[in-house]
């Protein structure tokens, strides 16, 4: 396998800023997977698919590894029902074409989280989700390998410890996601999640998957920009949960606020909304904004610097605590 030095990472993050990798490999299978982690057992270590929720302020001082880890299985299993389809995936394949796949086989569970960007083997780390759905939903297995030992290490959906856009991937960094097994199920019947798709569906007496998918797919391409054309990281901010006495004095003036009662007593309310009303919807400063259609994305029009996008990120946050005193957390990775 060839290591290449002081490689520039620009292509492989979709803000398009501009760092270099000290070392920088794309294993294609877990052979040489292992042979980078024992070729570099010391320097520090960073996995990127897709690239499409981080960015970089500084050249990262380590080994950058871009895998190229490819396939896909239907597994049978004697012990479950026929409605049951457990589908294994390698990591490095798209996510939206793995979706795409289901989708056309009748395979359900996925249909909500169409058009997000990425490869499958990020979707676990992150916890994606969309209009009323998790990936920890569908989730069976993760296998990884222990960036440490080298050793092969499968995860249940329990002991991934999936929360709202984290898991064990995420905090611990430790792993290297290498396959995801995925639970389906052959019957689709549309429920109700999540109000912009159900406005979305609202002519269609009994929507099929094919249909939840359009609907997705369509108002995902009417409000967010697609990061080939306007560099960006989709949803650039958490949202965020406060409690309900914190709600309530904030619904005293602003009562559409968007408030969701979770299950400690929480409130998840909306980080686009906050945005708006903090005054940064659509707002650019330099080359760095909020995009018109949707606050909670943060885009880039020409910036190779990621700090300027730490910058315009602390006056977004700023604004919101100001305002509405709630700290918003990036659901981005800065690097």
């Amino acid at each position: 396998m060839d290591y290449y030095r002081q490689t520039s990472l620009k292509d492989y993050n979709s803000f398009k800023t501009e760092a270099k990798a000290k070392i920088f490999c794309q294993p294609k299978n877990v052979e040489e997977l292992r042979e980078c982690l024992k070729e570099f057992p010391n320097d520090k270590k960073l996995i990127i698919g897709g690239g499409c929720n981080l960015f970089f302020t500084k050249d990262f001082d380590g080994l950058v590894i871009h895998p190229n880890l490819r396939g896909l299985r239907e597994i049978s299993d004697e012990e479950e029902e026929d409605e049951d389809i457990f589908i294994e995936v390698s990591a490095s394949e798209n996510w939206d074409e793995l979706v795409a796949y289901c989708v056309e086989r009748g395979f359900v569970g996925l249909e909500n989280l169409s058009l997000i960007p990425g490869t499958v083997g990020a979707a676990p780390i992150q916890n994606i989700g969309a209009y009323g759905v998790e990936v920890k939903d569908v989730i069976r297995e993760v296998v990884a390998i222990d960036m440490e030992s080298g050793e092969v290490v499968s995860f249940s959906n329990a002991e991934c410890e999936f929360a709202y856009r984290d898991s064990i991937f995420k905090r611990t960094n430790k792993y290297f996601v290498i396959s995801v097994v995925f639970h389906l199920k052959r019957t689709f019947v549309y429920t109700p999640k999540y109000f912009d798709l159900n406005k979305e569906l609202e002519d269609i007496a009994e929507p099929t998957i094919q249909d939840v998918r359009d609907a997705v797919i369509r108002i995902r391409q009417r409000k967010l920009p697609d990061e080939k054309i306007l560099p960006n990281a989709g949803s650039f901010f958490k949202n965020p949960c406060i409690t309900k006495e914190h709600a309530d004095k904030i619904l005293k003036s602003y009562p559409e606020l968007p408030a969701y009662l979770q299950k400690d007593g929480s409130m998840k309310t909306s980080a686009a909304f906050l945005i708006d009303k903090a005054g940064y919807k659509g707002i650019r400063v330099g080359d760095i904004g909020t995009y018109p259609n949707q606050p909670l994305i943060v885009v880039n029009y020409g910036s190779s610097d990621g700090n300027d996008i730490v910058r315009f990120m602390r006056e977004i946050q700023g604004a919101v605590k100001d305002t509405f005193n709630i700290e918003l957390e990036p659901e981005v990775r800065i690097f």
